[in-house]
């Protein structure tokens, strides 16, 4: 038998070429990560800041007329209160009805008898010493008992576009009971408001007149609480930023 040479103790050549080519594949990588997460990363970080202040300076809860603490900030757009109200309908969310007598005897009517009721009232709920500038809400099935809903106040501060930002709470009634804090007749909200968020702008997606879509996380550092009627909540603590397309009018 005649014996074969044996392979030089560095290896063939070919497995050299395959070793450094692995070597040289995981530099690769692990520079690309370097690059995106202690360059590229942090300075999106701060141009979106300096995009968005007012939302740092936004206060995180809302208010009760009394002064209690209201539903968590969960929600904002970017756009004209004209192009807001239009990428509402398109998403098939109605504008509220005010407040009122007249408005309030038809929700309690229509509960009762089981009608839908696409325009009913929000209770009113404050931010920056002020009741909110827009509510809309979606009906569910045939009862004003259950229902999305969400409110908006326009912030000062407008993007960078010049367009206002109106920052909102996205919350969803469960069911109509008694306020655990006054023991009046009122709309029980769900405790993840989280759900209502996200639905909200599966909807606003779904329209098509949405331009971009961020998620702000952190936003919230208390995850949990109770709002005005002492219904709970609790959120993963992001806000949720979309800049309506500007061809909506």
């Amino acid at each position: 038998m005649v014996e074969q040479p044996a392979e030089p103790s560095g290896g063939s050549p070919e497995r050299k070429r395959r070793s450094m080519s692995i070597v040289q594949a995981v530099i690769v990588v692990l520079l690309v990560w370097l690059f995106a997460a202690y360059l590229v990363v942090p300075m999106g970080w701060k141009t979106y800041a300096r995009h968005h202040p007012a939302l740092d300076a936004s206060p995180r809860i809302t208010e009760t007329g009394d002064h209690h603490p209201g539903d968590p900030l969960n929600v904002a757009l970017i756009g004209t209160a004209a192009q807001l109200d239009a990428i509402m309908k398109a998403a098939l969310w109605n504008p509220a009805a005010a407040l009122g007598l007249k408005s309030d005897l038809k929700i309690a009517a229509d509960t009762v008898l089981s009608r839908p009721d696409v325009e009913a009232p929000v209770s009113s709920l404050f931010l920056f010493g002020r009741r909110e500038d827009a509510a809309f809400e979606q009906p569910v099935g045939d009862n004003p008992r259950h229902r999305h809903h969400a409110r908006f106040w326009k912030l000062d501060q407008p993007s960078k576009d010049g367009r206002p930002i109106w920052i909102g709470s996205a919350v969803y009634d469960e069911h109509v009971g008694l306020s655990r804090t006054t023991g009046q007749i009122t709309h029980v909200t769900a405790p993840d408001v989280d759900a209502e968020r996200d639905y909200l702008f599966q909807c606003l997606e779904k329209s098509g007149d949405l331009a971009s879509h961020d998620v702000i996380t952190g936003f919230h550092t208390k995850l949990e609480g109770r709002n005005g009627g002492g219904d709970p909540w609790r959120t993963d603590g992001a806000l949720y930023l979309g800049v309506i397309a500007d061809h909506l009018q």
